[in-house]
């Protein structure tokens, strides 16, 4: 079947079209900069129709990933553009589909487990949980974040487009051993003996292994009775001091030095990013998967935490063999 990836180009989309290129799928990605890849990039600006939507139109299914890293500060230059970059792509895949004479059947788009509330006690599911946005004693710059995954979600729901399933994808941190994710960066500070708890630690950390990411979306591109807003997280997210403690577990690292909400500032502001991404609490849990028999093959961190860590020694032992 032919699979489409607006925004395909980052790490989570090259997950997706590798797994997809393996089973012999016609996948294509849609990014702004053309690059060499086993499976077709077509170019596109994520915003305006043009020449691209030709991969719309008789598609298996539109998987749409667009949108500006929020791997950044949150000055106002990348605020607008971490909206615009999602509102504009979506509005836009949205109008290809509408256009289409052959709509694809499904469309699968990207949204947030960031969109919950910052919270320790009852876990966030699709039905009873917690939007953002009013918590309060969660700093006003993390309203933002809530703001966009509203704002990115709405583009989706807004769009006409009668004979496509829509599904929003909510996702948790996908962790997978590929070079530059977010796993590498939690495996470097613990391989530097900096792996320890962050902040209080009792903020919840929610996740997914890649392997169960990928099956979840197979899983949805299937199941026609399944639409709107879906949580894509493990089924045990746990609190930050007790996920760091079984990651330097699984690695073999005797120590974590912790690091208090100040030092994270510091260490964000060097780094060019936000302590949201570590502070916030995201108990996230999977109620729709669940309910309609999708299994886990990593629902634990333990298990997960030790499979990518063997994959991320293996793949730098292969690294250095090669060199």
């Amino acid at each position: 079947m032919r699979i489409v990836i607006p925004g395909g180009s980052g790490q989570i989309g090259t997950i997706l079209a590798r797994a997809f290129h393996e089973e012999s799928h016609d996948v294509a990605v849609l990014s702004r900069r053309s690059q060499r890849r086993p499976w077709r990039v077509v170019e596109w600006d994520g915003a305006t129709l043009g020449a691209w939507q030709r991969e719309i139109d008789g598609a298996a299914v539109v998987i749409n990933l667009a949108g500006r890293s929020v791997n950044c500060r949150y000055n106002a230059a990348n605020r607008r553009e971490i909206l615009e970059s999602r509102v504009a792509s979506t509005r836009a895949v949205g109008e290809a589909i509408s256009r289409a004479s052959q709509p694809p059947p499904v469309w699968l788009q990207a949204s947030t487990a960031t969109i919950y509330a910052h919270r320790y006690d009852e876990a966030n599911d699709e039905r009873s949980g917690v939007l953002g946005g009013a918590e309060p004693d969660a700093p006003a710059a993390w309203r933002f974040s809530i703001d966009v995954a509203r704002a990115w979600e709405a583009a989706c729901d807004d769009a006409v487009t009668p004979a496509t399933r829509k599904v929003l994808l909510r996702s948790a941190v996908t962790m997978s051993a590929d070079e530059g994710g977010a796993f590498d960066a939690l495996l470097g500070l613990v391989r530097h003996g900096l792996g320890g708890t962050a902040g209080t630690g009792r903020q919840f950390v929610s996740w997914i292994h890649c392997e169960d990411f990928v099956s979840a979306v197979r899983w949805l591109i299937d199941r026609h009775d399944v639409d709107g807003a879906v949580n894509l997280a493990s089924p045990y997210p746990l609190p930050n001091a007790e996920f760091m403690r079984v990651l330097r577990a699984a690695y073999g690292a005797p120590i974590g030095l912790p690091a208090s909400n100040w030092m994270l500032e510091i260490g964000a502001a060097f780094m060019r990013t936000e302590t949201e991404l570590i502070l916030k609490s995201r108990r996230v849990v999977p109620a729709r998967l669940l309910e309609h028999g999708f299994s886990f093959t990593f629902p634990s961190w333990s298990a997960a935490a030790a499979d990518l860590c063997d994959q991320w020694k293996t793949t730098r032992r292969g690294d250095r063999s090669a060199g």
